[in-house]
């Protein structure tokens, strides 16, 4: 099947047609993963046995109640599918969980269907899918070219319409890099939001598993079921309401996104991926999207103390007793990165935890003044026989702009945005702070929708059907437009309760013609009341203020009567949340309607 025939919607659509049955999609993928084979995709591959399990589950549960009911997923086998091995891609390492893993099961009661457990770099240390002793994984475009790792199996099964969607990890990249290669969306959730309960670790306090589709339509309803606090997970989070599913959707109007500079790009001679690049920014720049140059040096410094600091210790933990007792079942560059994860002691951790502080402070300063980060996901494709003669050299490169997700508790997003002249993908990576996965979902649907790319691995040579995305507008609800026109303009005394707030000052403009305002009784401070009204109002003078929508609930708690919060029609028909009065209160009150506003007024007041 080709992959637009994969996606969430077309599998819906064939079942409800009867075009399709869940028992005949299963069977044809079990054919077609015969023909893939040299790709090393599974580990192990349900057999026809092993998957009756699920679909006579799946005979008694309602399509209309179960978002991905018979829609195919692969696993990547560090994570636990209950009654089938988990490697973790070393044999000696193998033993077969009683139950899934929380995310897998979550997956399973939505409807999912699994295909089988994925090949991945040993331990999932590596971003590039050849540390498997299950062989490389071969790229789903191109079989000479790495497909990216650790996740590669999961990305490739995507890619190649094996699988609607798949999961991978992610502590470095894993559920990036793998997507770029690949032609995918690659989510790499805000750490906790998936339950980690089932994982094999890397890093555990930085591990995240991650999730691959076709479209980000895809990606936010597997987020959507796979997401959930698990009180069994020590690192597990709540979502906040403000990253809830339902804030997905297409992100309209103009973005400020920050980009690296020139002199701080690297692409490690690959001149194809450099042009892709420039490609992607002159496209999206005529799409409305305003970029603005980010120091990229504090965020470089972080992804180094991922493998430079002592974080390698967790990876030495995660696999102690086998790593001590037989050294030999490890791969010898997966040991060569792991043994020394025994010798750091706990001065190197405070010491790295104290930069790591100082670093992630500068950076969410950074992404504080933007709406997301936009990055090259990789900057180099390496072939299968250069990574495999510098293996360590060649993924370090490969993990120059991923690195520092996770120590910086960051969300990310990767999209596919060109293909080279090779027709190999090309991709970039979507970054904000943590709980934005919704945020840069929205904006990565706009890309998506943008560039209009084939999907997976069909992309090198057609073009692909049109592919329905969310199309409702939304905006980033973790700030909230609030017009105020009185006490609390920039200056005057009441100003304090939005600067404190963390509220900005984003424009000066006028209401509609369409108001009055008036001087209450009593003060100090002295306070107006906004009134509308559509037959003998005028424009008024009001100040636009962006506050962090957490902090928006306290701030309307204490607006005294007879004033309140509620939507007024801005001069370019906006109506945007606004300070409104109660119209019995303007009976005492001084009508300064043809003053303007309320600075005006103050004027007249002066001696």
């Amino acid at each position: 099947m080709k992959p637009e025939s994969m996606t969430i919607q077309a599998l819906r659509n064939a079942y409800q047609t009867g075009e399709l049955t869940p028992d005949a999609l299963m069977a044809g993928i079990r054919r077609r993963a015969k023909d893939a084979e040299d790709r090393n995709i599974w580990i192990h591959l349900l057999g026809e046995a092993e998957q009756q399990f699920y679909l006579d589950q799946l005979k008694t549960k309602s399509a209309e109640d179960c978002p991905l009911w018979g829609v195919p997923f692969a696993i990547k086998d560090n994570i636990d599918l209950a009654g089938i091995p988990t490697t973790a891609g070393c044999e000696a390492y193998k033993y077969v969980p009683e139950a899934s893993a929380q995310v897998v099961q979550q997956l399973i009661d939505a409807g999912a269907i699994p295909v089988g457990k994925t090949n991945l770099d040993q331990f999932a240390t590596g971003l590039n899918g050849t540390r498997s002793p299950y062989g490389a994984c071969r790229n789903a475009v191109d079989k000479a070219f790495i497909s990216g790792g650790s996740s590669s199996g999961s990305a490739v099964a995507v890619a190649l319409g094996l699988a609607s969607f798949s999961l991978g990890t992610d502590t470095a990249g894993s559920g990036r890099v793998p997507a770029c290669f690949n032609n995918l969306i690659g989510v790499k959730p805000s750490r906790g939001l998936l339950s980690a309960s089932g994982l094999v670790p890397a890093c555990r306090s930085l591990d995240c598993i991650s999730i691959f589709a076709l479209t980000t339509d895809d990606a936010n309803s597997v987020l959507a079921s796979a997401e959930g606090f698990d009180s069994q997970d020590g690192y597990s989070r709540s979502n906040p309401y403000h990253n809830q599913s339902r804030q997905y959707g297409l992100r309209k109007g103009p973005l400020k996104v920050g980009v690296i500079p020139q002199a701080q790009l690297r692409f490690f001679g690959d001149d194809a991926y450099q042009r892709a690049y420039k490609a992607t920014l002159r496209q999206l720049s005529d799409a409305g999207f305003n970029f603005v140059e980010i120091d990229y040096a504090p965020f470089d410094e972080a992804a180094r103390l991922l493998y430079e600091g002592p974080w390698v210790s967790e990876r030495y933990l995660a696999i102690q007793p086998l790593l001590e007792s037989q050294p030999e079942a490890l791969l010898p560059v997966i040991r060569q990165i792991i043994e020394p994860g025994g010798q750091p002691k706990a001065l190197d951790l405070f010491q790295a935890q104290y930069r790591l502080t100082a670093l992630k402070q500068r950076c969410d300063e950074t992404l504080s003044l933007i709406d997301c980060l936009l990055l090259p996901t990789a900057g180099k494709l390496h072939t299968i026989d250069e990574m495999l003669e510098a293996p360590v050299s060649c993924n370090s490169e490969l993990g120059y702009y991923t690195n520092f997700m996770n120590l910086l508790d960051l969300a990310a997003v990767a999209v596919p945005t060109a293909f080279t002249e090779r027709h190999l993908p090309f991709g970039v990576t979507l970054a904000g702070p943590r709980d934005s996965d919704r945020a840069l979902l929205s904006i990565a649907n706009r890309i998506q929708q943008t560039l209009k790319l084939p999907l997976g691995a069909r992309g090198s040579s057609e073009q692909t059907q049109e592919i329905p995305a969310a199309t409702n507008p939304v905006t980033d609800t973790r700030k909230i437009d609030i017009v105020v026109c009185g006490a609390h303009l920039q200056g005057l005394p009441l100003n304090w309760q939005l600067t404190e707030r963390g509220a900005t000052l984003t424009e000066r403009t006028t209401t509609a013609a369409a108001y009055r305002m008036y001087a209450l009784a009593g003060g100090p401070p002295f306070r107006p009341g906004l009134i509308r009204d559509t037959r003998s109002g005028q424009h008024i003078e009001v100040e636009v203020w962006s506050m962090p929508s957490e902090h928006f609930g306290s701030f309307v708690s204490n607006i005294p009567a007879p004033l309140g919060i509620g939507k007024v029609e801005l001069e370019d028909g906006r109506w945007v949340c606004s300070f409104i009065c109660e119209p019995y209160a303007i009976a005492a009150a001084k009508d300064i309607t043809s003053l303007g506003g309320w600075r005006a007024y103050l004027a007249t007041l002066t001696p």
